[in-house]
């Protein structure tokens, strides 16, 4: 039980391994977007953020719904955006020790 934990708990964290996935989660912080809008957003053909879609609804990270013809997308926990912001709060602390590591070398 606890290997099968260890492969989802992995599974779920190759979210964060892509830019333009975290770039759609930080997107999707506030807001529901069509597939056409994100795809604007972020610059991307449809084709390969469907891919980013797919892939990010499987794993539980991503909640759709279809109006139409239209598809909208949203965080499905809320909580997400929690590790989201740890993540780059931890990533910013360690620019700015490297920053002052090399400053102090250059001194």
């Amino acid at each position: 039980m606890e290997d099968q934990i260890y492969c989802y708990h992995a599974e779920m964290c190759k979210v964060f391994s892509h830019p333009k996935r975290l770039e759609l989660i930080n997107i999707l912080r506030d807001k529901e977007l069509s597939v056409g809008e994100l795809s604007q957003r972020l610059g991307v053909a449809i084709g390969n953020l469907s891919q980013h879609l797919a892939m990010m609804r499987q794993r539980h990270i991503l909640a759709s719904r279809k109006e139409g013809n239209v598809v909208y997308y949203r965080i499905a926990n809320p909580r997400l955006l929690e590790a989201f912001d740890l993540l780059r709060e931890i990533m910013f602390e360690q620019i700015r020790q490297d920053a002052a590591l090399i400053q102090g070398r250059t001194n």
